[in-house]
């Protein structure tokens, strides 16, 4: 019990910084069909933005906004000018998928060659530790774990009730019926990258709060767990998301606190396996989406 609940604490606080990195790459890939690799270079190069304003004596909570608009323009623009262009061709699936690996490369290590592969951290105050049921957790996690809980609710909200979610979805299920039932799906498809590059940009700054230091190269094996958790719910399954964050959170912290943290991955995949064996599609996915 000692061991098993400030590593269940660890673990919610790691699916909350997942779930909204899934969320937004699961959104991306439902609407345009991408299956975007550089998003963990995106993540990355946000929270360096962020960094860059916070050591101008920015708080790091309102420096966080410029991260989370840099990750929406780039987002944005990597869509406008890369993978549009590309997709008109009407190319094979693997082809965009080897462009978006070329591009996290370029970001990547692009980053690493301004910051000569340093790690830097945030200035800010992890505030007081508060113990509760049997979790160590420091005011900064709670404050993590909440804001991934307005945007889980605000996903929600904008997908279940909105006019742009209920275009969104009818985008994602077959975008020639959209189109000519009159959805302006260009216009969905860039609010679409705009909405999930800007949970992209948040989901790098947290992570790089969480981490405490972080460098050029944090997020490439980060993006392993992306793809276990958005794979484990469904892919194109925002909820779906949610609930593999969760499952992939919970099972990396606890197998860490009894096994190695250098094992984190292999876990994730072990569990992303072992449930595919029994549902291939995801929690939430189906032969369609699939």
């Amino acid at each position: 019990m000692s061991v098993f609940m400030p590593s269940f604490g660890f673990g919610l606080i790691s699916a909350a910084v997942l779930a909204i990195a899934a969320v937004g790459f699961t959104m991306q890939f439902a609407v345009t069909n991408v299956l975007n690799l550089a998003y963990g270079s995106i993540m990355i190069n946000s929270a360096f933005v962020t960094y860059w304003v916070n050591r101008t004596g920015v708080s790091v909570w309102l420096a966080l906004f410029v991260g989370v608009a840099c990750g929406a323009v780039v987002s944005w623009c990597l869509n406008r000018f890369i993978y549009t262009p590309f997709q008109r061709r009407n190319p094979a699936a693997i082809t965009v998928v080897i462009v978006s690996l070329g591009v996290d490369l370029i970001g990547t290590f692009g980053l690493q060659a301004i910051i000569s592969g340093s790690d830097v951290s945030y200035i800010m105050s992890q505030g007081r530790e508060l113990h509760i049921l049997g979790m160590d957790l420091s005011v900064v996690e709670l404050i993590i774990f909440a804001i991934c809980a307005v945007v889980l609710v605000s996903v929600r909200l904008l997908l279940k009730f909105s006019r742009l979610g209920k275009a969104m979805r009818a985008t994602a299920a077959n975008r020639s019926l959209a189109r000519n039932s009159g959805v302006k799906t260009d216009l969905i498809v860039s609010l679409t990258w705009l909405i999930s590059g800007a949970l992209c940009g948040l989901a790098g700054t947290v992570f790089a709060i969480d981490a405490g230091t972080f460098g050029a190269t944090s997020a490439e094996l980060y993006v392993v767990l992306i793809l276990a958790a958005v794979f484990l719910g469904g892919p194109g399954e925002p909820y779906g998301a949610m609930l593999g964050a969760l499952t992939i959170g919970l099972a990396t912290e606890i197998s860490a606190a009894y096994l190695t943290s250098d094992y984190k991955e292999v876990v994730a995949f072990l569990v992303l396996l072992g449930m595919l064996a029994f549902r291939p599609f995801g929690l939430f996915g189906s032969e369609k989406t699939s």
